[in-house]
C-alpha cells in the first residue's frame, strides 16, 4: 500500500479512512464482533490476540480469545488460533507485554457466572501457557499492560462498578519478581467517584525510576485523560488532569523512544471516530501535564454507533509502531493494524 496524503479503504463490510500517509491491514474480519485487540512483538513476529462474541458485551458465554501472527509487517496473518474460549464465561483481552525472557504476557478477563483474571504465556503466538489466576481484592475490572520494572513486572489496574452515585472505585499497581508467576497486590487511590478514576492506563519506563502512564476518563467526553507518574520505580504515584480533551471514553496506549526521549500517545476518539497521535518531548511533558502538543489523526473509522470501535493498543517493532484496533457495528466488528509513517518524519515540538 502506497503512501498517500489520504487513503479510503474498504474490507469487508467496514470503510476506513487512512490519512497522513499510514497504512492499514485487517487482522480478523471473520463474522461476530471482533474487538479489544492486544498486539505485540515477538522477535519478529508480530502477535495479535483479540476477542470475538455476538456484541459489545463482555459476560456472554459464546464470547472466547483468539489469535493471528504475521511474520511480514502485518501485511498477511496466519490462520487464526483459540486461546481460550469456556462456554461458562465471556473472556476479553485486556493487557500485553513481555517477561524477562522475551516471551509474550497476555491478560484475560473472565466475567459471567465466575469472575478473575488469568495469565497467559507464549513464545511464537501460536501456543498459549495459563501461568497465574490471583486472587485479587478489590477484583479488578481490568488489568493494563505488562511493563518492566528495576525488579520485575509490573502491571496498573483499576476497579470499579461505573456507578456515577457512589464513591467506590479504585485502582493500583501489581508487581511480580517472578517473571509473571505470582502478583502482588498495591492500592494507589480507594473510595474514588467514578469521574476521578484513572480508567484503562497505559504506562511507560522512562529510567531512572520515572514512570509516565495516561489514562482514559470515564466522563463521557467533558472530561480529560489523567497523567499518572512515579519517581520511585512505582511506590507512590501522582495523579493529574491533562490538556488531552479530545476524547470519549478513550483508551490510551503509550510507546517511549529512550534514545529521543519521545514519548507517543495513540487513542482512539470515539463518537468523532478518530485515531489520534500526540508526539512530546517526556521531559516537556512529567511534571506538567497540561503541556502535551495537540493531536494528529491517523485513521478514520466508519463504524456504527459510539461504541463499536476504539481500544488503540500499540507496540513498537524497528522504527516502526503498530496500533491494533476494532470497528465496524453492533454484531459485525473487525480488527485492524495500523502502521502510521515512521515517527522520526514528523515534526517533535520541544
Amino acid at each position: 500500500m502506497k503512501p498517500l496524503d489520504k487513503l479510503i479503504v474498504v474490507f469487508a463490510s467496514v470503510c476506513v479512512a487512512v490519512a497522513n500517509g499510514a497504512e492499514v491491514f485487517v487482522v480478523q474480519d471473520v463474522p461476530g464482533y471482533n474487538s479489544w485487540p492486544m498486539i505485540q512483538m515477538v522477535g519478529n513476529r508480530l502477535v495479535c490476540a483479540y476477542s470475538r462474541g455476538t456484541g459489545h458485551t463482555i459476560a456472554e458465554g459464546k464470547r472466547g480469545v483468539f489469535a493471528r501472527v504475521s511474520d511480514d509487517g502485518g501485511t498477511t496473518w496466519l490462520d487464526e488460533v483459540c486461546v481460550v474460549n469456556d462456554p461458562s464465561v465471556g473472556e476479553v483481552t485486556i493487557g500485553k507485554g513481555l517477561d524477562a525472557d522475551g516471551a509474550m504476557l497476555l491478560w484475560v478477563r473472565r466475567w459471567g457466572v465466575e469472575k478473575g483474571h488469568d495469565l497467559y504465556r507464549t513464545k511464537d503466538g501460536v501456543r498459549f501457557e495459563k501461568i497465574s489466576t490471583p486472587s485479587l481484592s478489590p477484583m479488578p475490572m481490568q488489568i493494563t499492560d505488562v511493563f518492566a520494572v528495576a525488579d520485575g513486572l509490573m502491571c496498573l489496574w483499576f476497579a470499579t462498578d461505573y456507578s456515577t452515585n457512589l464513591c467506590s472505585s479504585s485502582w493500583g499497581t501489581l508487581f511480580s519478581a517472578d517473571n509473571g508467576r505470582t502478583w502482588k497486590q498495591t492500592a494507589v487511590e480507594s473510595n474514588l467517584p467514578l469521574a476521578e478514576l484513572p480508567t484503562e492506563p497505559s504506562a511507560v519506563n522512562l529510567g531512572g525510576g520515572r514512570l509516565l502512564a495516561i489514562a482514559r476518563s470515564e466522563k463521557c467526553g467533558k472530561g480529560c485523560q489523567f497523567q499518572l507518574t512515579s519517581t520511585d520505580g512505582g511506590a507512590t504515584w501522582k495523579r493529574e488532569a491533562t490538556n488531552i480533551r479530545d476524547v470519549l471514553d478513550s483508551t490510551p496506549s503509550l510507546i517511549y523512544d529512550a534514545t529521543t526521549k519521545i514519548v507517543y500517545n495513540y487513542y482512539y476518539q470515539r463518537g468523532e471516530k478518530k485515531l489520534r497521535r500526540r508526539i512530546a518531548s517526556v521531559d516537556a511533558v512529567f511534571g506538567n501535564p497540561c503541556a502535551w502538543p495537540e493531536s494528529e489523526v491517523i485513521f478514520e473509522g466508519r463504524e456504527e454507533g459510539i461504541y463499536n470501535a476504539g481500544n488503540a493498543n500499540a507496540v513498537a517493532s524497528g522504527g516502526r509502531h503498530f496500533i491494533a484496533l476494532y470497528s465496524g457495528s453492533g454484531r459485525a466488528t473487525s480488527v485492524f493494524v495500523v502502521l502510521p509513517v515512521s515517527a522520526n518524519e514528523r515534526r517533535i515540538e520541544k
